[in-house]
Formats: structure tokens, sequence, C-alpha cells
């Protein structure tokens, strides 16, 4: 497989595994854009790449990690090694700091001061119900103003004027964190957004890390992310970035932005957000925008998926050994996770079930499987949910149990009932034997080719 080290290259790689949709026709900004991204991963086409956006001199990638095929493909494995490669890429000793170099790729083009309006930058404005265009898979880069150490996030970013955005940030985020530092001395916080990058970037940024997020993407390439400071702030960006924009939250400063789609499925509140006064937008020659369609399935593959698998794993296998996989489908929200086990006991998959709500405050659902099921596959899972559990005895609930404040389902505290399903194969109730399973040929050797 060819190495990744930015967003061009990982296209190409897209394009060779037949995993890359190209959009030539024009495309609006307001609401088209995202349609058809959402339509062309639903059917199972890949990442797509617009070429003509109208309104917009430069073209728009949006799908990047939006399933396990792509995630495989962005960490140089297979779809089964997902799991693992995260595992020692979030491990901190595998952590790779980053290369400081002079030069960097964004910096052939620069426009700051009263020259940048952002307006100009091709960002779509994607849900139906959205208050506006929205930054999305922006990569923020903060810097801790005690420690001086580097951070990655994902904030969305609503265009507010030609230099202003609202930059929405929870109350939990290393990143709120530093901005409060810098408030109580009254000094505002600079920001970097890295628009455009290499996906081990990416899915390094959508990870809770106690140190700097860019250990996450070196330990995924094995070797450093080159970075280079920013025109106007400093700070450490990518140095194969397609854009950056720079600026500062300013201390005590609130404006209500929103609303946006969420991860959760529906469309999220207005909030009163810190402020971004942008000082400098900067970009390769010819640059290629980016985005994540919000609340679709690189949304919640990159922040809920890819960094969690790892963590749940973990303390699923502390329970048993005799676990073999585990996945957070994106069509859960990641607020459900399917363990596969080869069960030695019945009452393995209860205690299965116990740890992996254990492992993370979301994780509402948990449904324990067979081997020969298809963990990523929604309708193998179905089967066993229909075939294999018997729904007066194969489940369980915790009511009034912790979970997320946004799940629909839950109090304004997050407090709901999270269920266990047991729904591997019984024979000691009913022996059917073998599932039915047809192996995959090599049609080519079958099927006639005309020439």
């Amino acid at each position: 497989m060819n190495q990744i080290h930015d967003l061009r290259n990982f296209i190409s790689v897209l394009e060779q595994a037949g995993q890359l949709a190209r959009i030539n026709k024009p495309v609006n900004l307001v609401h088209e854009l995202a349609n058809v991204a959402a339509a062309v991963q639903r059917q199972g086409r890949g990442a797509v790449l617009f070429e003509r956006p109208s309104t917009a001199d430069w073209p728009v990638f949006a799908g990047a990690v939006g399933s396990p095929t792509l995630a495989a493909l962005a960490l140089g494995c297979t779809v089964s090694q997902i799991t693992g490669t995260m595992s020692r890429a979030l491990d901190p000793e595998m952590g790779i700091p980053p290369r400081r170099m002079t030069t960097a790729a964004w910096q052939e083009n620069c426009i700051t001061g009263d020259d940048v309006d952002v307006r100009r930058l091709p960002i779509p404005t994607h849900g139906l119900h959205d208050g506006g265009p929205f930054i999305t898979g922006g990569i923020t880069i903060a810097k801790d103003p005690v420690s001086g150490r580097g951070n990655l996030s994902y904030n969305r970013m609503q265009v507010l004027g030609p230099r202003t955005f609202g930059f929405n940030v929870n109350e939990w985020r290393h990143v709120m964190q530093f901005y409060r530092a810098q408030e109580r001395k009254g000094e505002p916080l600079e920001i970097a957004i890295a628009i455009g990058v290499d996906p081990a970037i990416s899915i390094a940024a959508g990870a809770r890390y106690e140190d700097d997020e860019l250990r996450i993407a070196g330990a995924i390439r094995g070797e450093g992310v080159p970075v280079c400071k920013g025109r106007t702030v400093n700070i450490d960006v990518p140095a194969q970035a397609e854009i950056v924009i720079e600026g500062h939250l300013p201390p005590r400063e609130r404006r209500a932005e929103g609303p946006l789609a969420e991860f959760h499925g529906y469309y999220g509140e207005l909030w009163e957000s810190p402020v971004l006064m942008v000082t400098a937008v900067s970009h390769r020659t010819n640059p290629i925008f980016q985005t994540i369609i919000p609340g679709h399935d690189e949304h919640i593959y990159i922040g809920n998926v890819l960094p969690r698998e790892p963590l749940l794993l973990r303390f699923v296998r502390q329970v048993s050994q005799n676990v073999t996989g585990l996945h957070i489908p994106p069509y859960g929200n990641g607020f459900a996770a399917i363990v596969q086990v080869a069960k030695s006991n019945p009452g393995e998959p209860k205690n299965l079930t116990l740890a992996a709500f254990t492992a993370h405050v979301n994780i509402k659902k948990v449904i324990v499987v067979d081997p020969d099921v298809n963990i990523y596959d929604p309708a193998d899972v179905l089967w066993a949910l229909t075939n294999r559990v018997d729904w007066s005895r194969d489940f369980f609930t915790i009511p009034g149990a912790q979970g997320h404040e946004m799940d629909p389902t839950a109090d304004k505290r997050g407090v709901h009932t999270k269920i266990g399903i047991d729904a591997t194969y019984k024979p000691e109730r009913r022996d059917y034997g073998e599932r039915i399973r047809y192996p995959d040929v090599n049609l080519s050797e079958y099927l006639e080719t005309g020439d």
C-alpha cells in the first residue's frame, strides 16, 4: 500500500482502491453537496471529490473516513486490523512527536488582516435546518498556555462575518480548559484550523488524549508529522495541510451559533459560544477544501467509533479472553456496541455487556454475538437478533444509568435505561447445527467477458 502523507496522496489511494467518486457536475454548496455526499456513502461508493462546486473555485472533498473500508485504507491495514491498529496508536508509549519544518505547503498563498473574508471559502451549508455554512472538517489546533503542549480537536464553526466564526466547544474539552485559563488572565487563546489533511491527523483529532494528538498521527504513520509555525499565531500546524485559518478567541465574548445536524441524528440547539476572530487565511495553490457531513457516518466514525473501539475491547477482554471482535457501528450513533465472542459459559454475554457499559458512559445498548456473525454487517447482526434471541429471557435492562446528555432518549443529565442483548447461539435449547454458508468464488473463472 502507498504511504499516505497528505490529503492528495490519500485521494490517490482511494481512487486506486475504487473508493472515490468524482463529481464533475456543478453542485450547490447549500444542501445539494451534502445530499450527494451522503448518497455516495450510503450506496457504498466511498469518499467523494466535488471538482466543480458552484460559486466556488476550489474542489471540495467529503467522506474521508466514513466506513470500515475507508478507515482501513487511511490506517494502512485491513478492516479486521482496525481496532488493533488504533489500540497501538492510542498507547502513549507508541506516540511519535511532530517534526518542526521551516516551510510548509500551505504557505504558498497567504491573506491577512482586513483582506480576509472567510465567506469566499467553499464552506457548505449541510443539513436542511442548519443555521448557515459551517466548517465541520477542520482540525482545531491549540496549545496549553500552562504546559505548552499541543492539542487537536473538532469544533463546529459557523460563519458569522467576513473575519468571524462562532466556535462551539464543550465544557470538558481540553481547548475549553486552555481558553478558561486565558480568560482568567484576560487574554485571548490562539487557534489554528487545518483543513484538508492526512487522514491520520483527522483520526487523531477525534481521540481524547492527555498529550499532543499529533503523536497519535505519528504513531499511525510510523514517523513524526511535519509541522510549521503559523504566520500570525505561535502554533505548530501540519505542514501538508491544504488550507490554514489562524486567529484567536477573545476572552469573555460569546455569540449565538447553530443549529447544526448532530451525531445523534437530530439538529443541535443554538449555543452561546466563543468567537474566533480570524487573522490569516493561507492555502496551497489550487487547494482542496475538506468537509465532514454532520450527523452522518463519518461524523460518528471519527468521534465515536475509531477512538472508542480499542477502549471497549480492552475492557471486555479483561472479562473474557474468548472475545474475538468488537464494533461500535456508525448507525448506532456511538451509543451501541456489538461484541463477538466464542463463549464458553452461558453467563459470559451478560458479563461482557456489563464490561462494555463500564468502559464508556455513551454505550447504552450492547449486542453479543457468535464468531459466525459479521459484526460489520447490519443484516447479519439483525439475523442473529431474529434467530438467536428469545425476547422473554435473552435481554436485561439497567434503569437509571448515566449516559450522554445529548442522547434523545435520556433526560437532560443523560440518565436513562441501558439494555444488554444475548444474541448468541444456544444449542442447549434447540440444536440447529451450522448456519447455511455459500463460499465466495472467483466469478472471472465462470463468466465470459466479451472483447
